[in-house]
């Protein structure tokens, strides 16, 4: 997951970084289905939020208001520091969209579709084509370039989709589930990609439905249900929430399994495998807590291995688990 340094004032007290993009409040309806019912948002500069939601949760909607595509019916927002409904042109200047369906015309070369691209941004003709060039080595599609975009895989389509929103140089980028329909290698790509955006100062809101890509990616997480922020936080913050976290202790030794067992109290045993689970949130604290008791008895453990719930456990708890696709373990290798 992406690391983000505070920065600290003269004082050396932590300071929070701007926010690249912030919400209070934001509604919008369709007819009489209610899409999105009041949510706030607050995005760091420089970090990945993740907008995480089954199907229907109004993920996309909220990316479509964002970046000025729509109207909110209620709420305000701003983005890159400027209002999305009074001055929508200079949020539009700011911003790269990805949207869930390919924008790549596969007409024509990936090439063409750069300086298609550049032309919409007023770049001249020859600074068009040194960011098309530049854009195309970045993103390993030099060799496909004279190429129509038909004949790309779903992988370099979507690369293709992210070089042409880079094109603008934008600070803030919305990523509408961008790895959705592709193979497990070429999401991995994709990930990598969305790791050296951040690592070069770019916000990135992302939409997705895969636990193990929120997981993998994200500083912060917000978890989008029927329409209404359920939970955010962390990754680690939000598997908290959750009941089911234990410390299991595993003893080759008797004597000290009994012992174990007698100091702990209130634990789950194991006699045939001569392991103690103990209930846990997987805190540093607690940890020590654990320890100091043992060591205070003069017990040693074997082996000692926490279990934390995962983001299969949240969306249970939160949602229901209803509509969830998820990764493997094998797929996010």
């Amino acid at each position: 997951m992406p690391s983000s340094v505070m920065p600290t004032s003269k004082s050396g007290t932590a300071q929070e970084p701007p926010a690249a993009v912030s919400a209070v409040g934001l509604r919008k309806s369709y007819g009489d289905k209610l899409v999105l019912d009041g949510i706030d948002l607050r995005i760091p500069a420089g970090s990945v939020f993740a907008l995480l939601g089954p199907n229907g949760a109004g993920k996309t909607t909220a990316v479509k208001i964002l970046s000025t595509l729509i109207g909110a019916d209620g709420g305000q927002a701003q983005v890159a520091g400027h209002d999305i409904a009074t001055d929508p042109q200079a949020v539009r200047s700011a911003i790269g969209v990805t949207g869930q369906f390919s924008a790549v015309d596969g007409l024509i070369t990936g090439e063409e579709n750069m300086l298609l691209m550049a032309d919409l941004h007023h770049l001249s003709r020859s600074e068009g084509r040194r960011v098309a060039a530049d854009l195309l080595e970045r993103f390993d599609l030099v060799d496909a370039a004279k190429k129509p975009a038909a004949t790309y895989s779903g992988g370099m389509k979507r690369r293709l989709d992210i070089a042409m929103t880079l094109v603008g140089s934008p600070r803030i980028i919305f990523l509408d589930e961008p790895t959705t329909g592709l193979d497990p290698r070429s999401r991995h790509t994709m990930w990598g990609i969305i790791r050296e955006l951040v690592t070069g100062g770019v916000t990135v809101l992302l939409t997705t439905q895969y636990l193990e890509e929120a997981d993998e990616l994200a500083d912060r997480i917000a978890v989008l249900n029927d329409g209404r922020i359920a939970a955010e936080g962390t990754a680690d913050e939000l598997k908290r929430i959750v009941p089911g976290g234990h410390v299991r202790l595993r003893f080759a030794d008797p004597a000290a399994y009994r012992s174990a067992a007698a100091t702990l109290g209130e634990i789950t045993r194991d006699d045939e495998a001569l392991s103690l689970q103990i209930p846990s949130d997987g805190s540093q604290r607690e940890l020590r807590t654990i320890l100091d008791r043992l060591d205070s008895a003069g017990i040693e453990a074997d082996e000692l291995t926490v279990h934390t719930p995962d983001l299969d456990d949240v969306f249970f708890a939160l949602t229901g688990g209803t509509g969830i696709p998820h990764q493997t373990k094998e797929d996010a290798r």
